[in-house]
């Protein structure tokens, strides 16, 4: 250790000595401050349960969060690319599966799809689910009910289960 060293530490120790000691210090009456007045913080409003089945009387926009869980949960799950499992995870949530809508799960040469998209009408609006490889993470929406009547237009399978 150098001169320059020990002396630098030396400053550093005796710094840190005064510190301590004046935090050790009795408190005269001249130096008491009045305390600031206590007030109470603000009630943070109560935080909404999270849905945990569906809301019959709720709009798509209310619904929106349970169906992009669901959408999630099913997506960690073994089989993310296989559009019964949302379906079932759907109505086991009580999503109307007459409303629903899912595309295939297999190409036409029987390979995984790169996209599944799978959706539920409520009333002019539909909750549309897309997952897959080619998306990255599940993308769960709010979209308008289609002019043909549908939530997604081209080809869906029958659920037919």
């Amino acid at each position: 250790m150098t001169r320059r060293d020990t002396a630098l530490a030396a400053l550093a120790l005796s710094a840190l000595a005064a510190t301590v000691l004046a935090g050790c210090a009795p408190e005269s009456a001249d130096d008491a401050r009045p305390e600031a007045p206590q007030t109470a913080a603000p009630e943070e409003a109560p935080e909404e349960p999270a849905l945990t089945e569906f809301d019959p009387e709720g709009t798509a926009e209310d619904n929106l969060e349970l169906f992009a869980q669901v959408t999630n949960d099913v997506w960690e799950s073994e089989d993310g690319v296989r559009g019964r499992d949302y379906v079932d995870a759907l109505v086991d949530k009580g999503f109307d599966k007459s409303q629903m809508q899912v595309t295939s799960d297999a190409t036409t040469i029987g390979w995984e799809v790169e996209s599944l998209m799978f959706s539920v009408q409520l009333g002019d609006e539909c909750l549309v689910g897309q997952v897959g490889p080619s998306t990255g993470d599940p993308v769960a929406n709010v979209q308008p009910l289609l002019d043909a009547g549908a939530c997604m237009l081209g080809s869906t399978r029958a659920i037919d289960w």
